[in-house]
C-alpha cells in the first residue's frame, strides 16, 4: 500500500525511485520523524513551556491567558501591573490548567539560592547564570536556530541558483563577470567580514540571514553554472530551441529541473553548516540579541561556569549533537537516493 507522498510522486518515475530509495534508509526515516517532532514542540513551545496557564476558572469565569493578556484587575488584583498567575489564590471550584514546563524563556526563578542552580523538580535541566530555565531556553532556542538555518538556506539557494544559471546559460561576458564576482567573494575571509558587519549593525534574524547568504552563495552558483554549461547543448534543449521555445521555457522547463540534483544533495549539509554558524556567532556574543534564547549563548555560559555548573555544558551540547546527527543522517540518505550509480 502506497503512502500519500508516493501516490503524489507516482507520475514521476525517477523521483518515485529516489523517494523509495530514501525510505529504505531506516535511520534517515527515523531522523526525519524525530526532527519533525522537535519542530512541532519548538514551534508550539508556548503550549508546553510558559509561565501562564492555558485555562483558568476563577470566580465562575473562564479565562484563556495563553491566548489573551488580562489585566490584574480582572482577578481583583490592584497591587500589581502584570498578572502573576502563580500568586493567584484559587478557591473552591476554581482551577487552572498549566503547561508541562511552567517557565517563560526570559523569566528567572527567584526561589533558588544561587545562579546558576542545578536541576530540580522545578527546573528539570537547571537554570543559567540569570536564573532562567535551561530546558525552556533550549526548546525556544531550537526555533530560532531552525529559522536561521532554513532561512539562510532558501536565500542562499535563490541567489546561487539564479546567478549560476545565468552564468552557465548566457556564457560570454555574463559568465566572465560572474566568475570574477565569485572569485572576489570566495577570496574574502567570510567569518571575519561577517563578524565585522554584525558588530556594526544590531543583529536580528533577518539581518543575520541576509549577510550570511551574501557570502555563502558561491558554491551553489558554481554547481549550477557547471550543470547549465553541460546541459545547454543537450539534444532535448536544442530540440526545444528549434521549435521556438523561449529562454524562460528552456531554462525553467528543460535545464533547471535536470540541473538541481547536485545541489539538492548538498541542502542538508548546508543547513548543518548554518546551525553551526549561528551557534558560533551566539557563542561569541555576535548573534541574536540577548536575552533571546540561544544555544550558542548557553555554551558561552557553559565555558564560564564549567567547573561548577556541568548541566550548562551537557544540555546545549546534547541538543546540538542530536540536531546535527539527525540532519547528517538525512543528508547522507538524500545523497545516496540521488546517486545515479546506485
Amino acid at each position: 500500500m502506497t503512502d500519500p507522498i508516493q501516490k503524489y510522486l507516482i507520475r514521476n518515475e525517477l523521483t518515485l525511485k529516489r523517494y523509495k530509495r530514501f525510505k529504505r534508509d531506516r535511520v534517515a526515516v527515523i531522523s526525519v520523524w524525530v526532527l519533525l517532532v522537535m519542530f512541532f514542540f519548538s514551534f508550539t513551545a508556548e503550549l508546553w513551556a510558559n509561565n501562564q496557564p492555558h485555562i483558568v476558572k476563577y470566580n465562575g469565569e473562564i479565562y484563556f491567558p495563553i491566548f489573551k493578556t488580562y489585566h490584574p484587575s480582572d482577578f481583583k488584583r490592584g497591587d500589581i501591573y502584570v498578572m502573576d498567575y502563580r500568586a493567584l489564590e484559587l478557591k473552591e471550584g476554581d482551577w487552572a490548567v498549566w503547561p508541562i514546563i511552567q517557565w517563560d524563556p526570559y523569566e528567572s526563578n527567584t526561589k533558588v539560592d544561587t545562579y546558576p542552580s542545578p536541576p530540580t523538580k522545578q527546573n528539570w535541566a537547571g537554570t543559567d547564570e540569570s536564573g532562567r530555565d535551561v530546558l525552556t531556553r533550549l526548546l525556544y532556542g531550537f526555533r530560532y536556530t531552525m529559522i536561521f538555518a532554513f532561512g539562510s538556506f532558501f536565500v542562499t539557494y535563490a541567489i546561487g541558483i539564479t546567478l549560476g544559471s545565468l552564468m552557465g546559460y548566457l556564457g560570454g561576458k555574463a559568465d566572465l563577470v560572474g566568475q570574477r564576482l565569485v572569485e572576489v567573494v570566495e577570496s574574502t575571509p567570510i567569518l571575519f567580514v561577517l563578524i565585522t558587519i554584525i558588530s556594526i549593525f544590531t543583529p536580528s534574524l533577518p539581518i543575520l540571514i541576509v549577510f550570511f547568504a551574501i557570502f555563502s552563495w558561491t558554491n551553489i552558483a558554481g554547481h549550477m553554472r557547471a550543470q547549465f554549461l553541460s546541459l545547454r547543448k543537450r539534444e532535448y534543449v536544442e530540440a526545444a530551441r528549434a521549435i521556438g521555445a523561449d529562454h524562460k521555457r528552456i531554462i525553467g522547463k528543460h535545464i533547471l529541473p535536470n540541473g538541481l540534483t547536485p545541489i539538492i544533495t548538498l541542502a542538508p549539509f548546508f543547513i548543518v553548516n548554518s546551525v553551526n554558524t549561528l551557534s558560533f556567532l551566539d557563542y561569541l556574543g555576535l548573534g541574536l540579541v540577548p536575552p533571546t534564547p540561544s544555544w550558542g549563548e548557553l555554551m558561552a555560559q557553559a565555558q564560564k561556569w564549567f567547573t561548577i555548573a556541568e548541566w550548562l555544558v551537557w544540555s546545549p551540547m546534547i541538543a546540538l549533537v542530536v540536531t546535527l546527527t539527525l540532519l547528517i543522517n538525512i543528508g547522507i540518505a538524500i545523497r545516496d537516493a540521488f546517486d545515479a550509480k546506485m
